[in-house]
């Protein structure tokens, strides 16, 4: 190759500058990119995407760990994939990748391509955009929606484009459209969402306060801020379905009654045991829960405890252990499992922050009746070890439970990074 003559040099650099400039800029922005997929075009994002291993000394300590989980006779756990920060998962009705949601910008596909029940591959879904908290759900026809902080989207066939950079994409709520701009916060950000039986897209959105203040309640009552929101898949018809929720992180709907029932986090500051944390139903639209006058269960809130509540306040249906951080939940409705499990309530308790003595980091169990209509029994621990309970130190941190095909329950940890699969293999029931 020939060299660039001396006196020439300096106008090959101007040229190559140039070069490496107009290559940057052509690099759309996420909304561009965002933009150009809704036109179902490239965004000229490399096909080398972002792949994170599952091999290796991270893959290796995450397994050891799991040798401190505590599991009824027959079960067992094992690590199912490396992802950083995961949080909420949407597994997908066709192909069974599980998109994994995170608190900061990345949506990572899971696939598990040789169906040994371990993931073979991790990486970036979308690269092109850059997430804020996002927090995926699928309709039952195959359509990833994807809660952000202040907007959501839709991605219509995201188990088949996910393969390469460029997916067919569409925006339910524009930015800036879930809630008003000035109502933004890092407290409380994270959404989730679910379709639920009528075909409806219902969205959580918590409430940037520990307790909200007087001022601001007609206006969170207004857009559901503190509450779940319920619209039609293409953003329309938007309606407040529940209000007086302080941070709802977890949403789902039971399968045989067809009924809305979600977790709620509640006040912190009130001390070790108080107040509870909740699980809720949430038959019907219009429904108004304890929140600002009650901190969790039937505890009064310092800020309010001078006020009479308004008259029909529904109480959680199961109050849980103070500060525990309850997230995400799932009905079981596989065949793996034991029989006294089937229909019942996974959830998962994230563990608390502002207790003398630690508690959570676990999936609990609650039974429930045939019919769905609410727990035949009581709520029980079901799979626990992340706490070392005599040092406090946490070994994960507990987000989400989601079923895959084989009945198997998939277990989120956001602090370790990581999704667990427990099975279970104990002989017929």
């Amino acid at each position: 190759m020939r060299s660039v003559p001396v006196k020439y040099a300096p106008f090959a650099l101007s040229i190559l500058v140039a070069c490496l400039s107009g290559a940057a800029m052509a690099a759309p922005t996420s909304d561009e990119a965002l933009e150009r997929m809704r036109s179902m075009k490239t965004t000229g994002q490399s096909l080398e995407m972002t792949t994170i291993p599952q091999t290796g000394e991270v893959a290796d300590a995450l397994r050891a760990n799991l040798d401190r989980i505590k599991l009824p006779d027959g079960f067992k756990i094992e690590l199912y994939a490396v992802v950083p920060d995961a949080r909420h998962m949407a597994v997908g009705p066709s192909s069974g990748v599980v998109f994994v949601g995170t608190r900061k910008t990345d949506l990572w596909a899971v696939t598990d391509r040789t169906k040994n029940r371990k993931a073979d591959e991790v990486k970036r879904f979308a690269p092109a955009i850059s997430f804020t908290q996002p927090g995926p759900c699928f309709s039952q026809d195959g359509f990833l929606f994807v809660a952000e902080h202040n907007r959501v989207l839709v991605f219509p066939a995201a188990e088949f484009f996910y393969e390469g950079p460029d997916v067919a994409a569409d925006i339910v709520v524009p930015t800036g459209e879930l809630i008003p701009t000035e109502e933004e916060s890092y407290n409380h950000g994270a959404r989730v969402c679910a379709v639920g039986p009528d075909n409806k897209l219902t969205v959580s959105l918590g409430q940037p306060h520990n307790v909200p203040p007087k001022d601001k309640l007609d206006l969170y009552s207004k857009h559901g801020i503190g509450g779940i929101i319920r619209m039609e898949r293409d953003g329309s018809k938007r309606e407040v379905y529940a209000t007086g929720v302080r941070n709802s992180v977890g949403i789902t709907y039971n399968p045989t009654s067809k009924e809305l029932w979600f977790t709620d986090n509640q006040v912190d500051g009130m001390g070790d045991d108080i107040p509870p944390g909740e699980i809720n139903h949430a038959p019907e639209a219009g429904m108004k829960f304890g929140m600002p006058w009650f901190g969790g269960g039937q505890v009064r809130t310092n800020e309010y405890a001078d006020e009479t509540p308004p008259d029909g306040l529904t109480p959680p249906v199961i109050e849980t252990i103070a500060h525990a951080a309850d997230m995400g939940l799932t009905f079981y409705t596989g065949k793996m499992f034991p029989e006294q499990y089937r229909g019942g309530l996974f959830s998962a308790q994230r563990g608390s922050w502002n207790r003398t003595e630690p508690a959570g980091a676990r999936v609990m169990f609650t039974p429930f009746a045939a019919d769905g209509s609410g727990p035949s029994g009581e709520t029980l621990p079901f799979a626990e070890g992340w706490l070392d309970k005599e040092t406090g130190e946490y070994y994960g941190r507990i987000v989400d439970v989601a079923q895959l095909k084989d009945g198997s329950l998939l277990v989120s940890d956001d602090t370790a990074g990581a999704i667990y699969r427990i099975s279970y293999s104990g002989g017929a029931n």
